[in-house]
């Protein structure tokens, strides 16, 4: 259970951090939520990815180019609808330019004094600005303007605001979103063990509004341990556990109470396996109390313009978002981006994570998935995210645990619908780059 003091020292870094009201472009949308724990792991870490220039463009995230060239389209037009004012006041903070958007949204207000996306956004650029004075006059114009299904993520975030300006004049000490506190007598954290009651004291959508908060916001860590927070207390101690080392080694976080957490659940994740729990069917172990609405969150599709020129005689780096964009009609019948498409026959190179199929140590058959599998039932990534990969006949590779690339030839599955819908053959592994 949560104690008094855990929950004041996660939310309490939760207002070190700097925070945005809600983010919208008309280009980005979402699906219902919450969405499977996995599923939106890996869309936030693309829209994390967003805001992070590239060392060169080669390495940019294909959703970076995507945005830089939307921007630069709504930037040249003499003539901009409020929609297009206020989404492009919403690429320009994803792309991590809050000045240039402060000066198109405010503009911008001035003009539709009652626009919801201009005021929500304005709100979004003044919080990460850290003027939580200007953004709280923004995000009480967005909540009187906001939409019924968007009322009660809105009234958060200017709960949040209000609370950020509390602890700024030393009034409080951490933010208060849900008024629900987990305490037991003793004031111990536990893995995995919340009363019945206090559970069913949040807000129906609770998990549903910081998933949202946490997609809006991406590079904030503390979210990410509220969100590791309410996955403990809906029983599923591994998603927490990996969620607070992702605070940890991804974030750099190192609070204290964060890392005694961390401990608590990864010991007790650790011990899942040797439970009596487990030896039932593993499927009745994981039914949890949370109904996810939708695997991935993010619903926005790649444009093929910004990607490389795709080389008949080079080696092509395949991004994995391109990947998610697959889908399969009936009969079966594979509909992929057409980056995808070009690449079939051609050799690529793809960045994952092996998954073997067959005996460990040593394989020359394995799947490479974008992101490691600690419980395959539990984060099975969708199909069209997995990679069957092919080494030459003779050769094998021992399990490796790391990322690591490989290159092969791409082939699509065009008429088996028991098969992988990719498979990199003749493969070879190589070190990153």
């Amino acid at each position: 259970m949560f104690s008094i003091r855990s929950l004041v020292a996660f939310v309490a870094l939760l207002a070190a951090a700097p925070a945005q009201a809600g983010l919208y472009i008309s280009t980005e949308t979402f699906a219902d939520l919450p969405s499977q724990w996995r599923g939106f792991l890996l869309d936030h870490r693309t829209l994390r990815n967003i805001a992070v220039p590239p060392t060169n463009k080669a390495d940019a995230s294909p959703f970076r180019l995507k945005y830089e060239k939307d921007a630069k389209t709504l930037v040249e037009k003499r003539e901009r609808t409020a929609e297009e004012k206020a989404d492009l006041g919403g690429l320009l903070i994803r792309l991590g330019k809050t000045d240039d958007a402060l000066v198109v949204l405010r503009r911008a207000q001035g003009e539709h004094p009652n626009d919801f996306r201009i005021a929500a956004n304005l709100g979004s650029a003044w919080q990460m600005q850290g003027d939580y004075a200007q953004a709280t006059v923004a995000l009480e114009q967005a909540v009187r303007l906001a939409p019924g299904k968007l009322l009660a993520v809105e009234q958060a975030h200017l709960r949040l605001v209000r609370g950020r300006i509390k602890q700024v004049k030393g009034e409080a000490t951490f933010d208060d979103l849900f008024g629900v506190r987990w305490v037991d007598d003793a004031g111990h954290y536990a893995a995995g063990k919340i009363a019945e009651a206090e559970w069913k004291r949040l807000p129906a959508k609770s998990v549903a509004i910081v998933q949202q908060l946490a997609l809006w916001i991406p590079a904030d860590g503390p979210l990410l341990w509220q969100l590791g927070e309410l996955a403990n207390a809906s029983g599923d101690v591994s998603t927490a556990a990996a969620m607070l080392d992702g605070c940890v080694v991804q974030f750099g976080m190192g609070d204290r109470e964060l890392r005694r957490h961390r401990a608590i659940l990864r010991e007790a994740a650790d011990q899942l396996p040797k439970s009596p729990e487990f030896k039932e069917p593993h499927e009745k172990t994981h039914v949890g109390k949370l109904a996810f609405r939708s695997r991935r969150p993010l619903l926005t599709r790649l444009d093929s313009a910004p990607l490389p020129e795709i080389l008949a005689d080079g080696v092509n780096p395949i991004p994995w978002e391109l990947f998610a964009e697959t889908t399969v009609e009936k009969p079966f019948r594979l509909r992929t981006a057409n980056y995808i498409k070009e690449l079939d026959g051609k050799s690529a190179s793809l960045v994952g994570y092996m998954q073997p199929l067959g005996p460990i140590p040593e394989t020359n058959v394995f799947l490479l998935i974008e992101s490691p599998v600690g419980c395959w039932y539990c984060e099975m990534p969708d199909t069209s995210m997995i990679v069957r990969v092919e080494l030459p006949d003779g050769r094998t590779t021992p399990y490796r645990r790391g990322a690591f690339r490989v290159i092969g030839k791409l082939t699509l599955n065009r008429d088996d619908p028991e098969d992988f819908f990719y498979t990199l053959r003749e493969a070879r592994i190589v070190g990153l780059d």
